[in-house]
């Protein structure tokens, strides 16, 4: 089938995409095969800390986020008279409790939150570990819907008040439409879904029920494709012309949907979509849930058309992000573009850490954390920002070479390049670094891949488009520039350094 619509005037798109940071609504139309795309509004996504008992609890403002999505629905839809069809996505793993009214019951807890340190030893004493991968096929990290559910085995909002949860984009959907639904792409991070047969995973569902508690069941709906239509857009006091419009089930995890939006002309690659998490992994036809894939703690995460995102979760820019933050609270003001320019001309490898060491996970004082790892491993500590700067990039770009090299070698995959989209794909250092480390070439862009990739399959599912992946990823490259990386240094420091982090 062609993916090339007849010239014709162009039906508008809007993508609800929900960051860790901020939210954006960006509408897109297609025209002559070419998708342009255009921001209409940007609102901050900022958790909030509330005082309890024993210590804070962190929250996702998830009502200022619907408020900002209904502002930004309405501006994409007023100079058009409507919209053709809408999409959400965003992280994964965070819920929101219903009551039998449907009433929301508190904001949903952030994934960062302490409360499931230590959660999964526990589940695993009912079902081990192995046996919920070979189920499952998730990596194991703490903040897994299963393990959260788990921790909150004891909040009274779950039982007896909860009727129902939803994951964000299908919480926010639930608002629009009054529709209840569990998109798949997102419900396959949660620990509940069998990676084999695309369906709730009876094994995972009856360790909560059982030893913990939870009755799991009666919170969840029906599982959707991506690409199904959920339902039309209600209340047109609040979305304005938006009302009446389609709501397609795009991947709503926004790694699914950036995953759509890889620009590649084969389907040997290996993508990074790096943001505040980077998910680094290959595309496959079926889930790889060997003992050799769940020691090297990979995921395989449910993407568009059937296919699995077999990946590993790396800490991501989240490290130099709250390093920024740390700077500008003590005064420093830091510029970003400058601070990369001169950690480019630190040499190279000079310090690295693992930038999944679960200290670097929660907010707080990161250039006091590196350098506290800096000792302990027996390495002189970062002095001054843009060596700090470049240490934690330098981490990155060796945490991508192992996890790229081991998605390749455990699934068979052959990988000619590696993709980089999203908000790194801007970070000229960090891409340049990534090609020396893995040594294959790394084409960067699109930085907008997540609301790209959920605009285009919304444009395929009201038939305003048609094709395959291959066919949606030939939009984008002829849609967007990108920029090609080749590795030009020798990959021996490289090998050194990962030996040194990981003795494996």
């Amino acid at each position: 089938m062609s993916a090339v619509p007849e010239k014709r005037d162009a039906a508008v798109h809007a993508a609800i995409d929900l960051g860790a940071s901020s939210g954006r609504v960006i509408t897109g139309h297609l025209l002559d095969g070419v998708l342009r795309t255009e921001e209409v509004a940007r609102f901050a996504n900022t958790p909030v800390a509330v005082p309890r008992r024993g210590g804070d609890t962190l929250y996702w403002d998830v009502l200022s986020l619907y408020r900002g999505a209904l502002e930004g629905l309405r501006a994409a839809a007023a100079p058009h008279g409507g919209l053709a069809s809408v999409g959400i996505d965003s992280w994964a793993v965070d819920y929101g409790l219903l009551d039998a009214d449907g009433a929301l019951l508190g904001n949903p807890v952030h994934y960062r939150d302490a409360r499931t340190t230590g959660v999964p030893e526990k589940v695993f004493e009912h079902l081990p570990a192995d046996r919920m991968y070979a189920v499952n096929g998730l990596q194991v990290q703490q903040f897994n819907t299963v393990f959260q559910l788990a921790a909150a085995a004891d909040d009274p909002r779950l039982a007896p008040l909860a009727r129902g949860a939803l994951l964000v984009p299908d919480l926010l959907g639930y608002w629009l439409t009054g529709e209840r639904v569990w998109e798949l792409t997102n419900a396959s991070t949660t620990g509940l879904v069998d990676a084999r047969t695309r369906d709730w995973a009876q094994e995972c569902l009856e360790v909560l029920e059982g030893p913990f508690g939870v009755p799991v069941r009666g919170l969840l709906s029906r599982l959707v494709e991506p690409g199904a239509v959920v339902g039309r857009l209600e209340a047109r006091e609040s979305v304005g012309a938006a009302a009446g419009a389609p709501l397609v089930a795009v991947g709503s995890h926004d790694t699914a949907s950036a995953v759509v939006a890889v620009p590649a002309a084969t389907p040997n690659f290996a993508y990074v979509s790096s943001g505040t998490w980077s998910l680094v992994g290959v595309e496959l036809d079926a889930p790889v849930r060997t003992e050799e894939s769940r020691a090297a703690n990979f995921t395989n995460e449910l993407g568009v058309d059937g296919t699995v995102r077999y990946l590993r979760n790396v800490m991501g820019l989240w490290v130099l992000q709250e390093s920024l933050r740390t700077w500008r609270e003590q005064g420093r003001d830091v510029d970003l573009a400058d601070l990369l320019e001169r950690a480019a001309r630190v040499p190279a490898l000079a310090c690295v850490v693992d930038v999944d060491d679960p200290r670097f996970l929660p907010p707080g004082d990161m250039p006091a954390r590196i350098a506290a790892y800096a000792a302990e491993t027996g390495q002189r500590p970062p002095e001054g920002e843009a060596e700090l700067a470049r240490c934690v990039i330098d981490s990155l770009a060796l945490a991508y070479r192992r996890a790229v090299h081991q998605a390749a070698e455990l699934s068979g995959k052959d990988v000619e390049a590696v993709h980089v989209v999203g908000g790194g794909s801007r970070n000229t250092l960090l891409c340049r670094l990534t090609a020396e480390a893995t040594g294959l070439p790394v084409v960067a862009g699109p930085a907008e891949g997540t609301a790209v990739g959920n605009l285009l399959v919304q444009a395929r599912a009201v038939g305003a488009v048609e094709g395959e992946l291959s066919d949606l990823r030939r939009i984008v490259a002829d849609s967007f520039e990108t920029r090609t990386y080749r590795p030009e240094a020798a990959s021996a420091p490289w090998e050194r350094a990962q030996r040194f982090l990981w003795p494996e």
